[in-house]
């Protein structure tokens, strides 16, 4: 992993300000705001540095001087929180003294606020607070005798006999994020899970809260499985919108994309107020298709709209995905087939609508039957779901809703963006014209977001 100084600017800086710092803004008789051009900045987070003739005395009556700046100003921050704004500037951190040579505090200040310290002449600079990391060994974890699927989603290159089995990937991938599979159900007693699938919700009327069919338990397990799945700490929903002979009706599968929607809202409100630790976000995957259907797109649409990461199946007609639905949802990410031998699935629907491809052809996951079952099946819908967990990787790479760093959560329309930078270009073979020729790709295993993000821009 990079080293927190390692792209730092050079540009040298007056009063006490470090050299190897860049200036953001430099007022006549205000210390200077220092940023490193590396660095990922904390929204409104400072860390303050006293000049040297500052005492200790002289630092607390300072530090009176700003509670006092930022207790004023309680009113406005409480009109932000009933907008829904949590993180409403929280004030001082920590206060240092290290030896003769540092003193200073940090804190998170309004923009009046950190101002106004920026002209006390006590005050030699202001430095935005910034995310660090471990140096050293940036490990990932090592799967063997993974999937080839895995395997394939966390390498760059075409699969050898040295890696067709071997999965890269971050230790905590998918922590603090909830995944929706709207689908057939899911065998949530089924060992590979860890007790981390629960029963969502069914909707057809009469039905069992059961997986009679497989299909549904597949795709949870490529989302999420300890051995078969892409993010191996996500949770698992269960929604079942489908029969255990596979079908349904399209009213269904709008009702269960609503149910998936209004999880997501409760959850995001309840980490908002405070009643939900480390929550990362939701996604969802529908591994499923029929005829154009504009309510089901706009249905989707809608729930991505309101927070919800989705990924869809393009569907298994070798036709253009843009005739389907949800195929054609746009805000959704459509996710074609390949094969082992990176070749587009001979099966997988193509076109503009389609955004990415993920392996789909004899992919191993769990079952039914039993707490052991496992079965080899192919379709979009078993590529769909490698997809879904990689958005549900990537989400738990982010700071929780209620992280001391205060960072909004990755909207879908990004995440579905910077995915799509990512992928690995003209991998695939068979791809028909107008077709994106991406393969998705998890960064091979690093667990830096920023750092993985920025491999996209040099495929």
């Amino acid at each position: 992993m990079r080293g927190f100084l390692s792209a730092l600017s050079l540009v040298t800086v007056a009063s006490a300000a470090p050299s190897w710092f860049g200036t953001e803004t430099i007022h006549d008789g205000s210390a200077p705001i220092l940023s490193s051009a590396g660095a990922e900045d904390i929204p409104n987070s400072y860390i303050i540095r006293f000049k040297d003739h500052v005492t200790d005395s002289s630092a607390g009556d300072h530090h009176s001087w700003v509670q006092q700046l930022h207790g004023g100003r309680e009113d406005d921050r409480l009109e932000l929180r009933k907008r829904g704004v949590v993180d409403a500037y929280r004030g001082f951190g920590h206060t240092f003294k290290i030896g003769a040579g540092f003193l200073g505090y940090s804190g998170h200040f309004d923009d009046e606020t950190i101002e106004q310290v920026r002209n006390h002449p006590d005050v030699a600079y202001v430095e935005r607070d910034s995310i660090v990391y471990a140096l050293g060994s940036d490990e990932p974890e090592l799967e063997k005798n993974a999937p080839w699927g895995l395997a394939r989603v966390s390498h760059r290159k075409s699969l050898s006999f040295g890696t067709y089995n071997k999965y890269l990937y971050a230790a905590d991938g998918g922590e603090g994020v909830d995944a929706y599979v709207i689908d057939t159900g899911t065998n949530v007693d089924h060992v590979d899970f860890e007790g981390r699938a629960k029963w969502g919700k069914t909707i057809p009327s009469g039905d069992q809260d059961v997986d009679g069919n497989g299909h549904g338990t597949h795709c949870s397990g490529t989302v999420g499985g300890h051995k078969y799945g892409v993010a191996k700490k996500a949770h698992i929903y269960a929604v079942k919108v489908l029969r255990s002979n596979g079908s349904g009706t399209m009213s269904d599968v709008v009702k269960g994309v609503e149910y998936a929607a209004e999880q997501h809202i409760e959850q995001a409100k309840l980490a908002k107020d405070g009643k939900r630790k480390g929550f990362k976000g939701s996604t969802a995957n529908m591994s499923l298709g029929g005829g154009k259907s504009p309510s089901l797109d706009q249905a989707v649409n809608a729930a991505v709209d309101a927070g919800l990461h989705f990924a869809v199946a393009a569907g298994n007609d070798n036709a253009d995905a843009c005739n389907y639905s949800p195929a054609a949802a746009n805000k959704a990410v459509t996710v074609g087939a390949s094969a082992l031998d990176d070749s587009r699935a001979y099966f997988s629907n193509w076109g503009k609508c389609v955004d990415i491809f993920g392996p789909g052809l004899s992919i191993q996951s769990t079952w039914i039957g039993s707490k052991t079952a496992v079965n080899t099946i192919s379709g979009t819908s078993m590529a769909s779901p490698h997809i879904c967990g990689l958005l549900t990787y990537f989400l738990s790479l982010q700071p929780a809703s209620d992280s001391e760093y205060g960072m909004a959560a990755i909207t879908p329309a990004k995440l579905k963006k910077a995915m799509i930078e990512l992928a690995t270009p003209d991998a695939l073979s068979d791809i028909p014209k107008d077709t994106p020729n991406l393969l998705a790709y998890n960064g091979g295993g690093r667990s830096n977001y920023t750092e993985i993000m920025r491999l996209g821009q040099k495929a």
